[in-house]
This record gives C-alpha cells, structure tokens and sequence, in this order.
C-alpha cells in the first residue's frame, strides 16, 4: 500500500477530488450487497491506493484479487471487475466466466471501467458470449492526485495513440478531467494551448462548458485564474535528456510509481534481506524529501551531509554537558527525523554509485552536446558505436530521437544506416518501433530547414552560468545548464502571453490559441498582466492559481523546473500541473517499442 499524501498544503486543497473518487467507489461495492469478490486490474492497484486505503475495501465487504489469466479462487457468489479499457483484459474476464460455467458455478458478475465504458471492449465481451452475463458500469476516476501539487489523467499511452495510432479517444478524457476540476474550483476564465493535441481539448473543454455549464458569476474569483495545455510534441528534447534532480534521477534508475520506489532492502541498509523488495514511499508527507526533491543531486548530497554532521555535533553536546529540558525535547524531535535521513542517504549512496560511472557521465556530454547542437558526426558515431555494443535499445533511441528532433531529422544516408544496424543488433521485431517513431516525426529522414538553432537561442535554453547546481538563478538548474524547452514556453505563457512568442510558436508542431471564456470574456481583471505583477486571490487570501497540462507526460525535472518558477519573487501565481502520466525518457521511448499496453 503506498503512503497517502497529505493534499490540503499544496497551492490548491486536491482532498475533495480524492474524496469524491472514494465515495463513488465505495457506493459502488455498497449497491453489491454483501461479501464480493473485487478483482481489479493490476495498473490500477496503485493509482487506487492512492485515494482509498485497503482496509475500508474489506469493510465493505471485499476480497481484493489483481485481474490475470488464472481463474479466481474464491468461495464469493458475485465477483466485481474494476479495468481500465484494454481488450486483453476483456479476455480474462471472459476466460473466468466460461472457466466458472464448465465448472457449474452459479456467481453473478459486475465490471466497472475506469473512467468510461468503451464500445471496442463490449463488442468482444458480445463475441465472448458472456456479455449478457455481465451487469456494466462506470467508475469515472478522471483525474488522480499524486501529491498536493500533481494530478495525473493516468492514461500511459496517450502520446503514442495519437501520434501513431490516430486514436484522440485520451483527449476526451483530459477536457472531461479539466471540466470535473472546474466543478469543484470555478471555471477557468483564461485558456492558452500550444500544439495539435492541446488545441483540441481546449476546444472539448469549451463544448462541455456548453453542453454542461459550470455556473460561475463575474463577482466569482475562481481558484484557477489561468489554464495552459501544451503538446509533449512541442518539446521532445527534454524528456529524452537524463534528468538531474534528486527526483528526476530517482525515476531514471528505479522508477517512481504511485509516489513510491520498490528497491532491494540491501541498499535500503536492512541485513540478511538479500533479494527481498521492500517500497519506499516518496511524497510532500516526507518533510526532508519535500525539501530535497527539487534540488540538483549534487546540492542534495551536500545538503544531507550537512544535516548528518549538524545531529552529530548536537548528540556529541549531549552526552558532554548538563541540558536543559528545552533542549532535550529539541534533540528528541530532531531523532525523530532519524528514519526520513537514513533512508535519503542510503537512497542518494546508491544512486551516486550510479551517477559516477563513465557510462552515465558519458552519456551526459552526448546529450549536452546534442542540445547545443554543434557536433553532429560526434553524436552520430557515438550512437552507432552504442548499437555495435549492443547497449540496451531504449538508451539508443532516447539519444536517436533527442538527436534527430535538433536536427530537423537525419541525413537519408545517416537514416537508412542507422535503421539497418538497429535491426541487426536488436532483431527484425524492432521493424514495428523504428515505424512508430517514423510515424510520430521523432525518427525521420532530413527535410526542411533546422529551426532548433533559433529556438535554442532565441529562447535562452543553454545556460551561460557554468554553476547551475549551486546557486540557480534559472531554471536550467535541473539539468546542469539546459532549461526544458517546454518550461520556456510556460514562462512566456504566464507572464505575457502567446502574442511576443508567435514568431517561435510558429516553429514548433502545432496551432496554439488564447481565450477568455463565458462570463470573464469582457472582464480585464481577470487576465494575466504582462510581467505578472497582478496578485488576484481566492477568496481564503491564497495566491490565484495557474494549472499547466501536459498532453503526453511530463517530467520530474520538468516538475521541479515550474516549483522553482512557482517559488521566485515577483511570480504572482502558484502552478499546479496536471499530465497524462509522468514520464522520463524510458517510459515515454518504451510506449513506442509496444512493451505496454
């Protein structure tokens, strides 16, 4: 069970989204009187952890299973599904109920999709013939509070069915995510969406409003003063970039899930626990994980090493001189932060045992490299050199796709190469992920002019400063001298606007738009001044709130980058973020390679 976060110290209190997530759940299993089995699909296991704890479900009378291809072994008479829309889990449903039929097993059987029922997958459960065998449902978990300023829509493929697939079936959901929020937080009077994708949902977004009106007045001052959706599309450099936060690099190497990293106790220091996993929970509710979580690695291992030597020196006065009562009740609270320290040094040991190798430092020059986008036959030898060593495909194509998309593609010969030597090294299978990434426009023959250069310095994303760790004055701290692409256009989005940014805007993927909507459309308080001095407050005397969606993930390093937006002076604004999952480059390359779904 992962830890729950507290969500009501955040810039916005997410507690009621949780909360009502959790009742439409329980009614659920409350309307299915008595003992029942509840068999849930194993992605969604710890995004429910997240809003119900374990123990509230067998109250209400459940025998909790994870959804896979062995029949149920269960003495329950009626057994309730809880899936997301995946055709392949439509055929273990099936399998349990033809299994249950030839065994004589009288048991009635509810299935609940998350979020919404999905024609494709009754269609196979009619083809099945257990359709009508079925009572169907709806558990609309839209959007996911992973922490007190994160939301997740959880939909893991949404960038890949949309790029590859055609299928935008993910940007219903984003726009009915959004729109649920403004039921709960007041309509959102100010839009601004850069990208295909993003212009789209805003669109969605304004039609549910008209369909489906939030009742709002121009004496209202809503919680979220400003919206702004942007495309992954519209920066694919960044999240293929090894990330250098504390956070960023913890999802690089063991993978955040849920809010939580599962490691082998060895490292975590637990003896004669060789080969056992145990989960370390990562949120706000981990005071010195709150406080380290953004910063650069580098400032992190400094930060603890000052904090360990600080309850050192206090423990050595102790045990010397004659305290106080006072003061022993500072050094007992100070202890009982003991546990939260040891496992930050025993996580950061590990991952500088990672970061030291001259394979990642390696790789990190590369990627430098390729950003400032100055050598190219460098990176390009240095890519096929990985792929005669058959380093692991996914490390390849982050640095293929990174060096293809600051290029404006590869050189045909270059690209055909490449292509081939991959299939070579990694198997024909592959065929399918080099076609994907052609379809998606981030592996692809050179065409057109290389409009990277004039982002690049248009934009600022190469950091003079040499010291970035230390003393950031930018947000390029997060990768030791680049600052994300996407973190730029926000920056420009909250203080002036789309309109300075056109001539750039035209050179990324995608229309953008700005609007103002219902009853703010004539009301000029309510816009974002240039320089955003404008301080407008909710109603408890809270700064106004700026959400930024990411349509195809976002990045921790990406997150941490809009905190420290979030923290500077003269920011008028507090931001929260809401994305379709958060990603890193793994991830996001993996959805490519057809490894999920």
């Amino acid at each position: 069970m992962a830890q729950i976060p507290n969500l009501q110290n955040g810039p916005i209190n997410f507690t009621p989204i949780r909360d009502q997530s959790q009742k439409e759940l329980i009614t659920i299993l409350k309307n299915i009187r008595g003992k029942k089995c509840l068999v849930i699909d194993p992605k969604l296991g710890g995004s429910l952890s997240l809003i119900v704890q374990t123990s509230l479900l067998k109250e209400h009378g459940a025998e909790l299973h994870h959804l896979n291809a062995d029949p149920i072994e269960t003495t329950c008479t009626k057994v309730v599904y809880l899936v997301q829309t995946q055709l392949h889990l439509m055929r273990f449903i099936s399998t349990h109920i033809h299994n249950d039929t030839s065994k004589g097993l009288q048991r009635e059987y509810f299935l609940y999709f998350v979020p919404r029922r999905a024609v494709a997958c009754e269609k196979l459960l009619e083809e099945e013939k257990v359709h009508n065998l079925l009572t169907i449902g709806e558990f609309p978990l839209y959007a996911l509070p992973l922490d007190e300023d994160i939301l997740s829509f959880e939909l893991d493929l949404s960038y890949k069915e949309c790029l590859t697939d055609g299928d935008t079936t993910s940007l219903w959901h984003i726009a009915k995510a959004i729109h649920k929020l403004e039921f709960l937080y007041g309509l959102i009077p100010n839009v601004r969406a850069k990208g295909k994708a993003s212009v789209r949902v805003a669109n969605m977004l304004n039609r549910m409003q008209d369909e489906e009106p939030v009742n709002s007045t121009d004496t209202d001052v809503p919680e979220i003063n400003t919206l702004i959706i942007l495309d992954r599309e519209c920066d694919m450099v960044t999240p293929m970039l090894s990330q250098l936060t504390y956070e960023g690099l913890l999802d690089e190497f063991l993978h955040i899930n849920n809010g939580a990293v599962e490691i082998d106790a060895s490292i975590m220091g637990a003896s004669g626990q060789d080969g056992k996993k145990m989960k370390v929970p990562l949120n706000s509710t981990d005071k010195l994980f709150k406080e380290t979580r953004d910063l650069n690695f580098e400032v992190v291992v400094q930060v603890l090493r000052q904090k360990a030597t600080s309850m050192k020196q206090d423990y050595t006065e102790m045990s010397t001189t004659n305290q106080t009562v006072s003061e022993l009740k500072d050094f007992v609270k100070k202890l009982n932060s003991l546990p939260e320290m040891t496992r930050h040094i025993n996580l950061a040991q590990h991952l500088s045992t990672l970061t030291s190798k001259p394979s990642f430092l390696g790789r990190l020059d590369m990627e430098h490299t390729i950003v400032e986008a100055e050598s190219y036959d460098i990176c390009f030898e240095y890519i096929e050199e990985m792929i005669h060593k058959q380093e692991p495909l996914v490390g390849v194509l982050r640095l293929l796709i990174s060096l293809s998309v600051t290029n404006a593609g590869l050189p045909k010969r270059n690209f055909d190469y490449l292509r081939r030597e991959i299939l070579h090294s990694y198997g024909f299978e592959h065929i399918a992920t080099l076609n994907n990434l052609e379809k998606a426009g981030l592996v692809r023959k050179q065409e057109g002019k290389n409009n990277w250069p004039t982002i690049k310095r248009n934009l600022q994303l190469v950091a003079e400063d040499n010291d970035t760790a230390n003393s950031p004055k930018d947000v390029s701290y997060v990768f030791s001298g680049y600052a994300p692409l996407s973190i730029r256009l926000i920056q420009h989005a909250i203080r002036l606007g789309w309109r300075p940014l056109e001539e750039i805007l035209k050179l990324l993927p995608g229309t953008h738009t700005e609007s103002k909507r219902s009853a703010f459309a004539n009301s000029p308080s309510y816009d974002i001044l240039p320089g955003g001095t404008q301080m407008e407050r909710t109603e408890d005397g809270r700064r106004s709130i700026v959400l930024v969606v990411f349509v195809g993930g976002v990045t921790y390093a990406e997150i941490s980058a809009l905190r420290y937006l979030s923290s500077q002076e003269g920011m008028a604004y507090d931001i929260i973020i809401g994305t379709t999952k958060i990603v890193n480059g793994n991830t996001l390359t993996e959805t490519f390679m057809g490894n999920l779904g």
